[in-house]
């Protein structure tokens, strides 16, 4: 049985593997970036949600009272 030949690695390979090694940490910065702004976003709109309720009550209340 004769081995498959080995290529050398090119330059789109060495690229990839530069890249793998200086844009980890920044991956994982994103994600980290993009979890805390999924939260901002939900918690947001849970306030968002809150006011319609007060504003509701208070338009309602309002017009029971006249």
């Amino acid at each position: 049985m004769s081995a498959a030949p080995v290529r050398p690695p090119s330059v789109t390979d060495a690229l990839l593997v530069l890249e793998g090694l200086l844009l980890g940490g920044g991956q994982r910065t994103a994600r980290r970036n993009a979890w805390t702004a999924v939260l901002e976003d939900r918690r947001r709109a849970k306030d968002r949600h809150e006011a319609e309720h007060v504003l509701e009550a208070v338009s309602t209340g309002a017009s029971q009272a006249t």
